[in-house]
């Protein structure tokens, strides 16, 4: 399959990984809950990961790769005190600072 749209999204957290099955179709999410988040990736859109806490996305219809990569993002949102969650990997975050009396 020839890609021409990517989504990188990047794990940032202890314990936060990745992993993928079924040629690009399944992806499995370990995310601190007590379970693995499981995504079925739709016809048009393959699933890649290149390291385990790096996710790639990609497919030919712009539209279906992203609103897959950000249905994945929105499982675990990044957090802004911490920086904990799932980021897109040109995304720049701005963190905040402890709340003060």
């Amino acid at each position: 399959m020839e890609s021409k749209f990517f989504r990188f999204l990047k794990l940032v957290g202890v314990g936060f990984k990745a992993r993928t099955e079924g040629e690009g179709r399944e992806l499995f999410l370990k995310l601190g809950y007590s379970h693995e988040v499981q995504f079925t990736a739709p016809p048009a859109v393959r699933v890649f990961c290149f390291k385990p806490n790096i996710v790639c996305c990609t497919g030919l219809d712009k539209n279906r790769v992203h609103h897959f990569a950000g249905a994945v993002r929105n499982c675990k949102p990044p957090e802004v005190y911490k920086g904990k969650g799932i980021l897109y990997i040109n995304e720049v975050m701005h963190r905040r600072g402890m709340k003060r009396k």
